[in-house]
C-alpha cells in the first residue's frame, strides 16, 4: 500500500527546527497519512567528519523541505538485492524517513523503526517498499533510517572509532526518541525491525547495554549476524590502507576519494579470480561477513549469541524467523550442471561431513529430492539464517520470543527467496518491482496474515501465535493459508552444536 501526494503539506517542529512534509490521502480521512522524507538526524560525514562518530544535526533556520528522499550512503548503483533500493547523491546521507497518520498530534501511537539490509555495504531507505502508508492505517507510526555503509560505516582505521555504522543507528534512535511525539508517536513504545543485515542490526542492538532504553521489542527478519572480531577488522583495514598506499589512520585514508575506498573495498571483498566457487561458499558460511558490527568489547561487548545468552535484552519480546529459502538461488542458475554432482559430496565441499551431513540430508527428504543444488541451497540458508535464529532462541531462555518461517514459493523462483517476505510485512504488494519476486498476483491474504501479525506485535507485544518453547518448538508459517505447526525448525536441528 503506498499513497501518491496530494500536494497538501503539513509542518511539525522538531528539536532542530521546522519541517514540511506532504499528505497522501485526503487528511481526515481513513487510511490518508503524512511522509517527512530525508529528515537529517547528523551533520553530513563528510571531511573531518568523514570517520568520526556522527554529530547530531544541527538546528536550522525556517523550514527544512522533507519532500523527497535524501542522499544515501549507497553509491551508484541500485543494491545487491532484490529490493529495489535507489541511490541518491549527495552528501548529507544521514537521514530519517517519517511516515504518520497524525502529525502534529498528541496521539502517543506505537512506532516502528526499521532498518533496511543490504549486508552492511549496500541498501537504501529510500525503497519505495518501505513505505509507511499500511503500518499509518493500522495505526502505527513508521520510521526508515539510513547509516553509513561498508568501510566508511564499519571498517578499522588507527585513530578513529569503531562501529560508525552502529553509532548511526544509536544516534537516528537518539533523534526518534526526541522527536517522535511531535509526528504522533509515541517514544516509549518503539519496535525496531530489520531484514537481512538489518535483522542482524536489531539483533545487535538488542544485545548492546547501551542501546536498550531506546526501544522495547525486536522483530527480526531474515537477520543475519556479523560478528567481526577486532582482529579481523584491523586485519582488513590494514590490508585496504596498504591497497590504496596510504597510513591506515584518518589522514591516510582521507586522502583517498570515496569512490577509490569504493573501489578497493570492492576488489579487497571479491571471491579469488579463477578460484573454486564452491571454496568461496565456504568460505562465506564460514567466515562470514567482512564489514559489518565489531565486537569491540564496549558499546558492541560481544558476539550476538554470547550477549543474548548473557540476559541483555531478555525483557524485550523478539520475533524472529527466515524464508525456507534465503540463499538457494544462488546455485539456481547452476542446476542443470549440478544434478550430475553428488549432493553429498557437494555438502561435502562446502563443509558437511561425516554423522552431521547424513542427519541432514535425512531431516531433508523432500528438499533433497529436488536435487543437489536444492539441498545445497537450503543448507547454505538454514547455516546463515535458520541456524541463527535456532541459537538465539536458544540462547534467550524463557525471554517472550515468537519464531516463524516464510514458506509461500516465488512463482518466478521456484521457492521462498531472501527478501520475499519484505513486501508482505509492509503490505505493499502493488508497490514498484514486487511483482519481479512474487509474480503478478501475490496472495493479499497472506500479506494480511504477515502484516497483522506485525502490527499486533508493535501495538500489544504479541504477534498473534503461541510463544516458542524448547517442548513445543511452536512456530507460524507463512504460506497460503498460513498455519502453526511444532518444531518449524526441525530440520535444522542437526547442524546446532550438540
Amino acid at each position: 500500500m503506498t499513497l501518491a501526494s496530494t500536494g497538501t503539506v503539513i509542518e511539525v517542529e522538531t528539536r532542530a527546527g521546522r519541517v514540511r512534509g506532504a499528505w497522501r490521502g485526503t487528511p481526515g480521512e481513513g487510511g490518508a497519512s503524512a511522509a517527512f522524507l530525508g529528515i537529517p538526524f547528523a551533520e553530513p560525514p563528510v571531511g573531518d567528519l568523514r570517520f568520526a562518530a556522527p554529530m547530531p544535526k544541527r538546528p536550522w533556520e525556517g523550514t527544512l523541505d522533507a519532500l523527497e528522499y535524501a542522499p544515501t550512503a549507497q553509491r551508484g548503483d541500485p543494491g545487491v538485492t532484490l529490493i529495489p533500493e535507489p541511490s541518491i547523491p549527495g552528501d548529507s546521507t544521514l537521514n530519517v524517513n517519517v511516515f504518520t497518520p497524525a502529525p502534529g498530534k498528541t496521539t502517543a501511537l506505537p512506532v516502528l523503526v526499521y532498518i533496511h539490509g543490504g549486508g552492511y555495504f549496500a541498501g537504501s531507505p529510500a525503497s519505495p517498499w518501505y513505505d509507511g502508508a499500511a503500518f499509518n492505517r493500522d495505526g502505527v507510526v513508521t520510521v526508515s533510517i539510513s547509516y553509513r555503509l561498508g568501510f566508511d560505516g564499519f571498517g578499522w582505521i588507527e585513530d578513529a572509532p569503531l562501529n560508525r555504522g552502529v553509532l548511526d543507528w544509536m544516534l537516528a534512535l537518539e533523534w526518534v526518541r526526541d522527536n517522535i511525539a511531535a509526528f504522533g508517536g509515541d517514544p516509549a513504545r518503539v519496535t525496531i525491525a530489520g531484514q537481512s543485515a538489518g535483522g542482524g542490526a536489531v539483533l545487535t542492538l538488542l544485545g548492546m547495554p547501551a542501546a536498550q532504553p531506546l526501544f522495547e521489542a525486536v522483530y527480526c527478519i531474515s537477520g543475519a549476524a556479523a560478528d567481526v572480531s577486532v582482529d579481523e577488522a584491523e586485519a582488513f583495514g590494514r590490508r585496504l590502507a596498504e591497497a590504496g598506499g596510504v597510513t591506515p589512520d584518518r589522514a591516510g585514508l582521507s586522502s583517498l576519494s570515496e569512490e577509490r575506498v569504493l573501489e578497493l573495498q570492492k576488489q579487497l571483498t571479491a571471491p579469488a579470480e579463477g578460484g573454486n566457487p564452491l571454496d568461496g561458499l565456504r568460505q562465506f558460511v564460514d567466515g562470514g561477513l567482512t564489514l559489518g558490527p565489531v565486537i569491540d568489547g564496549d558499546l558492541v561487548p560481544l558476539k550476538t549469541v554470547d550477549a543474548i545468552r548473557s540476559g541483555i535484552g531478555a525483557d524485550k519480546p523478539l520475533v524472529l524467523g527466515a524464508t525456507d529459502d534465503e540463499f538457494s538461488m544462488i546455485l539456481s542458475e547452476a542446476k542443470d550442471k549440478l544434478r550430475w554432482i553428488p549432493s553429498r559430496y557437494l555438502l561435502g565441499k562446502v563443509g558437511l561431513t561425516g554423522k552431521a551431513r547424513s542427519a541432514y540430508v535425512a531431516a531433508n527428504r523432500t528438499v533433497a529430492k529436488k536435487g543437489t543444488a536444492a539441498i545445497v541451497g537450503r543448507y547454505l540458508t538454514d547455516r546463515m539464517f535458520r541456524t541463527l535464529a535456532l541459537r538465539i532462541i536458544h540462547a534467550r531462555g524463557e525471554a517472550p520470543t515468537w519464531l516463524y518461517r516464510f514458506s509461500w514459493t516465488s512463482p518466478t523462483f521456484g521457492m521462498a527467496v531472501h527478501c520475499i517476505d519484505v513486501p508482505f510485512f509492509f503490505d505493499c504488494l502493488a508497490a514498484d518491482k514486487v511483482d519481479a519476486i512474487a509474480g503478478d498476483h501475490p496472495p493479499q491474504s497472506l500479506a494480511d496474515a504477515v502484516h497483522a501479525g506485525a502490527v499486533n506485535f508493535i501495538t500489544t507485544g504479541d504477534p498473534g501465535w503461541p510463544r516458542y518453547t524448547a517442548a513445543s518448538g511452536e512456530t507460524r508459517v507463512y504460506d497460503d493459508p498460513s498455519t502453526v505447526i511444532r518444531d518449524g525448525y526441525a530440520e535444522v536441528a542437526s547442524l546446532l552444536p550438540s
